[in-house]
């Protein structure tokens, strides 16, 4: 008789959510449109967090913080964050948040394809109705040496791999955004190679700090930070974590993405925050924290999460792990 082994990205079925935290979802559902699908949504699929919202302003989306993800900093403020942003899809200048609105995020589908048992198209809101969401606090990096610490509400990327069924020759999850250059007039300059694209390792994306956001500070995600989800990889520079995802492809060939085929020598695969490597043009020792005045503050090896993710690295060799 022949025995299923589970793949690594399996989720055990002591981290599914009980029922009775499926009725709290309600209000959080019906706030990106899609409370009336909750009825045909297996309670064992969708969960509930962990904690309270700590001080945040009342909202619509009412979900609780995971406490395990806490910050030793204090959150930026609200403004800051959503009016100073990198989107080129928009622009190259940071204050896009006004151009992005022209985004159109319903309907929004994703794909979900390549070395999977069964390729898919989603409604995204429909996507997000089948995941556990929770709040954490996270630090951001960019590489650009700002930062900055946020509540990102989202869904461990993890829930989507096994939502996604990749086979097991599947090394990497490649991501891309939408390409629309007549909304995004961004995507008209024809140098960058559109749409944007990311990837990791399927390691690095079943590693419990990597997360599907679909808000911040209590509400669904703004235009302007990625819209109706995006990826959230906290050790890694910013870039990394690519905004409006309309595709997850599972592949056993390492991507090339967007920066890395803009200029390698500068911006590479792995891109994991190091204060000891510097960029090609700047130092990466400090950061100066949005809206601080100036301030500056010293950077920490993968921005603070060296205990969760080295071990993700350790038996690499000759790798570029830090830009």
């Amino acid at each position: 008789m022949l025995t299923k082994s589970k793949p690594s990205w399996s989720i055990s079925e002591n981290l599914i959510t009980p029922e009775s935290a499926f009725k709290n979802r309600r209000a959080i559902l019906k706030t990106i449109g899609i409370s009336s699908i909750l009825t045909t949504i297996s309670p064992k699929i969708v969960g509930s967090a962990v904690a309270s919202t700590g001080g945040l302003k009342p909202s619509s989306f009412s979900v609780k913080r995971n406490l395990k993800y806490e910050l030793d900093r204090p959150l930026n403020n609200e403004k800051d964050v959503t009016t100073y942003n990198n989107f080129y899809e928009f622009g190259s200048h940071k204050l896009i948040s006004k151009d992005a609105q022209k985004l159109l995020t319903k309907p929004w589908t994703v794909t979900i394809d390549g070395m999977v048992e069964k390729p898919i198209i989603i409604d995204a809101h429909t996507l997000i109705s089948q995941m556990q969401l929770e709040e954490r606090l996270y630090r951001f990096r960019c590489v650009e040496a700002w930062s900055m610490a946020l509540p990102w509400i989202g869904f461990p990327m993890r829930d989507l791999i096994n939502f996604s069924r990749p086979l097991k020759k599947a090394k990497y999850v490649v991501m891309e955004t939408f390409m629309n250059p007549v909304i995004a007039k961004g995507q008209k300059q024809f140098w960058y190679p559109w749409p944007y694209r990311e990837g990791l390792t399927i390691g690095e994306a079943a590693n419990e700090l990597t997360l599907i956001g679909v808000g911040a500070y209590g509400k669904p995600l703004p235009k302007q930070m990625g819209a109706p989800l995006r990826l959230v990889v906290p050790w890694k520079y910013g870039f990394k974590s690519i905004k409006s995802i309309v595709r997850f492809s599972f592949t056993d060939k390492r991507p090339v993405s967007f920066w890395e085929t803009v200029q390698s020598e500068e911006y590479g695969f792995w891109a994991n925050v190091n204060p000891k490597v510097p960029h090609a043009r700047w130092s990466q020792e400090t950061e100066r924290v949005l809206g601080g005045g100036g301030k500056r503050i010293k950077t920490l090896i993968y921005n603070g999460y060296e205990e969760q993710v080295s071990g993700l690295y350790r038996d690499l060799k000759g790798e570029s792990l830090y830009y």
